[in-house]
């Protein structure tokens, strides 16, 4: 479940805040309705990465969010990641109980990063990503070649970045089993690779050792696009076509392509799967 506390990501900016105590306790209820509604952990950011989205400064991004994890850890165990790029953000929240640092950047925006989680032992989520917010979107990101030709194409980019960082992170101390990676979508992708990569997920898996993968399709900008909705909150729907696309079952017994969902609507993502799942398990 995503909760930003953010005044300007581009779905829910400004919904939620740590401002005062009002605004907090209403952020903490939101995180609890979302675990009331199926999510198995709530993903904390204090910085928005939209495209275009100017940095936050260190001291901007503790204020937001430490006041909200330590709140929610007072009334509840469930598991909450941390999403941000600086390594002090990442140390506090977990020092004010947070359990998994997701980094938009895969560690490359603070050097500091990776050795940070390793010291702490917690299960880190490396995205791909090139460039920042601000250049991410440029052609000469979004160009992973030919997919026509042999090591090629947008899965075999993402793969290719998604494992020199997955080797960076060990290199630092954190071992495979505290990995997870996330090909992120709409982050340095066009239409056409944000397709291809909720299409071949299952093979951008195997391209990646069979780690577990996160995706965050949610109401992104390339359901707008297709669908024609301008508005990102009303973008659920085909955030369900994408999110689907990405927990079928492999024929192989490799189990799913995806491991863990990142979304804004639990309650409808949650109904989804567990019907999909139910229909691809019937005899």
């Amino acid at each position: 479940g995503i909760l930003n506390v953010t005044p300007d990501s581009f779905s829910d900016g400004g919904k939620y805040s740590s401002d005062n105590q009002t605004r907090v306790e209403k952020t903490v209820q939101a995180a609890l309705q979302m675990e009331r509604e199926g999510a198995g952990i709530i993903d904390i950011g204090g910085e928005s990465t939209r495209p275009g989205a100017e940095d936050v400064a260190l001291e901007e991004e503790l204020r937001r969010v430490l006041p909200v994890i330590r709140r929610i850890r007072e009334e509840s165990d469930i598991p909450i990641s941390i999403d941000t790029r600086n390594s002090k953000v990442a140390k506090a929240a977990i020092e004010a109980g947070a359990d998994i640092v997701n980094d938009v950047s895969g560690g490359t925006h603070d050097s500091n990063m990776l050795s940070c989680v390793a010291s702490m032992g917690v299960p880190m989520v490396m995205m791909h990503m090139r460039g920042n917010p601000k250049t991410m979107q440029h052609s000469s990101n979004t160009n992973y070649g030919d997919d026509n030709r042999e090591g090629e194409g947008v899965i075999a980019g993402v793969a290719k970045e998604l494992m020199q960082r997955c080797l960076e992170a060990e290199k630092a101390g954190i071992p495979r089993w505290l990995q997870i990676v996330d090909p992120g979508i709409g982050f340095a992708k066009n239409l056409n690779g944000n397709l291809s990569l909720l299409k071949g997920a299952e093979k951008l898996r195997k391209c990646c050792g069979n780690l577990p993968f996160l995706y965050g399709p949610s109401r992104k900008g390339f359901i707008g696009k297709i669908s024609g909705e301008d508005d990102p909150k009303e973008r659920d729907y085909g955030t369900i076509a994408a999110c689907l696309a990405t927990v079928r079952e492999s024929g192989n017994g490799a189990g799913e392509s995806c491991s863990i969902l990142r979304v804004h609507n639990v309650k409808a993502m949650k109904q989804a799967v567990l019907v999909y799942e139910a229909i691809m398990k019937a005899k």
